[in-house]
This record gives structure tokens, C-alpha cells and sequence, in this order.
């Protein structure tokens, strides 16, 4: 009995002494104003982020031949660009990253399947090397 006493003290005295080590947590009120700084710092750094990427788009070569073909001036784009807001810039960047590359060659494989398939059906004749089923 005299050691389980002893044991249990010696536990009490180490656990009293690790109780000043527990970190303890606040729970403070935050105001409208913290909020909405945050949200809007949130927002700067992403609008910032996008308009960067927006930015390095129209520096590159292909994509300034574009703008010349359609008539746009690389130095306007990136004006424009610099313009945009944050939510904007935001908005446009997700839109480019969400577009589908190359949204042109897959248009042009499909007619050429379906016009190679109804070349081995026998309804048309536009390929040479096709031979008709019929």
C-alpha cells in the first residue's frame, strides 16, 4: 500500500507540474471590419496572382501574333489586363484555365470520322483510299 502511495504522489506532482505548460486557447469576438480586410486582402492577393498569369499570356509570341491577326494592339491587351479588377482579372483567368485547348481539332476530327464512316458505308465517296462496304 505504501508504494501505490508513493506512486500516485509522484504522479500528482508531475502532473502539477505540466499544468503550466498547456497552452489555452481565446475565443475573442472579431469585428465586421477584421472580416471584411481579410476577405478583401484574400482577394487582392488572388486578383494580383491572376493578373500576373493574364500578363505573362499576352507576352507570349503566339498569342501576340493572335491579337495582331484579329487587330489588337499586344500594348492594349496588357493595359487592359492592368485595368481589370481583382474579380475580374479573377474571373478570366479561371475561365482560360477551365477552356478546353485545342476546342478546334476536335471539331475537325469529327467531321473527318463521320465522313470516313460514311465513306465505308457507301453514302458518300470523299476519300480515296476508303472502299465501301456496299
Amino acid at each position: 500500500m505504501k508504494f501505490i502511495k508513493k506512486s500516485l504522489a509522484a504522479l500528482l506532482i508531475v502532473s502539477t507540474t505540466h499544468v503550466g505548460f498547456i497552452q489555452t486557447a481565446q475565443a475573442t469576438m472579431i469585428g465586421t471590419e477584421e472580416v471584411a480586410r481579410v476577405a478583401q486582402d484574400e482577394a487582392r492577393r488572388t486578383g494580383d496572382e491572376a493578373r500576373a498569369r493574364l500578363q505573362d499570356l499576352f507576352t507570349r509570341a503566339d498569342v501576340q501574333a493572335r491579337l495582331q491577326d484579329l487587330g489588337v494592339e499586344a500594348a492594349d491587351a496588357r493595359d487592359r489586363v492592368a485595368a481589370l479588377t481583382d474579380e475580374d482579372a479573377t474571373r478570366l483567368a479561371e475561365q482560360i484555365d477551365k477552356a478546353p485547348a485545342g476546342g478546334i481539332i476536335g471539331a475537325i476530327l469529327l467531321v473527318f470520322f463521320v465522313l470516313l464512316f460514311t465513306d465505308i458505308l457507301g453514302f458518300t465517296k470523299v476519300f480515296p483510299f476508303t472502299r465501301s462496304i456496299r
